[in-house]
C-alpha cells in the first residue's frame, strides 16, 4: 500500500521498491549463475520429415522423434520404428505394433504412431491428441482417453464448440480402433 508516497517497507515508495528489488536480484542472479554452471546446454534435435517417415515431430520437454514403418510390416501386423532423442538428451529407438498399442495406458510415441497409421485428421495439422501430451516424456504412460473427455470437458467450460467437437472426433477414432481389436 502507498499512502502519501509512504510505500509498505517504511520508505518513500520508489525508494522502499528499488531496495527489495536490488536484494532479491542480487541473490536470485548469484543462485542463476551457479545453476548454469553446474548445467548442460540444452540442444534440440529437429528430424525434417522424409515421403518415408509417418511422423517427425516432438512437445514441450524436447523429446522429438520420428515414425517409419518397419521392414516386414504388414497389414495385418503394422509395426512401426520410432527413433529420437529423449527428453534427457538420450537417443532411443523403438519397436512399436500399431495392434498392441492401448490408447487408455500408451505412450506419446505409441499415439503418434497409432495417429499417423490410422490417418486421424490432426487439428490445424499438428496433433489429434490433448494438449496435454506436450508435457510428456519418452516413457510417461497415460490413459489418453481420460485426457480426450478432460480436454473436451476443459473446450466446453470454455464455449469452444468447435474445439470440443474436434476432441470428441478425434477419441472417437481411438475407441473404434480399441473395439475392433
Amino acid at each position: 500500500m502507498n499512502v502519501n508516497g509512504i510505500g509498505a517497507t517504511g520508505y518513500p515508495a520508489w525508494q522502499g521498491a528499488r531496495k527489495a528489488q536490488q536484494n532479491t536480484a542480487g541473490k536470485s542472479f548469484t543462485a542463476q549463475v551457479n545453476n548454469v554452471a553446474s548445467t548442460q546446454p540444452h540442444t534440440t534435435t529437429i528430424y525434417m520429415k522424409t515421403d518415408d517417415m509417418l511422423y517427425s515431430g516432438g512437445n514441450g520437454t524436447g523429446l522429438s522423434f520420428y515414425i517409419k514403418y518397419a521392414d516386414g510390416s504388414t497389414e495385418d501386423n503394422p509395426t512401426v520404428i520410432a527413433k529420437g532423442v529423449d527428453e534427457n538428451g538420450d537417443e532411443f529407438e523403438k519397436t512399436i505394433h500399431i495392434n498392441k498399442v492401448n490408447p487408455k495406458s500408451a505412450t506419446v510415441v505409441e499415439m503418434r504412431a497409432l495417429e499417423a497409421h490410422m490417418g486421424v485428421k490432426k487439428l490445424g495439422g499438428f496433433t489429434s491428441l490433448p494438449l496435454e501430451t506436450g508435457a510428456m516424456g519418452l516413457n510417461d504412460r497415460m490413459d489418453f482417453m481420460d485426457m480426450f473427455q478432460k480436454q473436451i470437458s476443459d473446450m466446453k467450460l470454455l464455449s469452444q464448440k468447435k474445439a470440443a467437437a474436434y476432441y470428441q472426433y478425434s477419441m472417437q477414432a481411438y475407441w473404434d480402433f480399441m473395439n475392433k481389436k
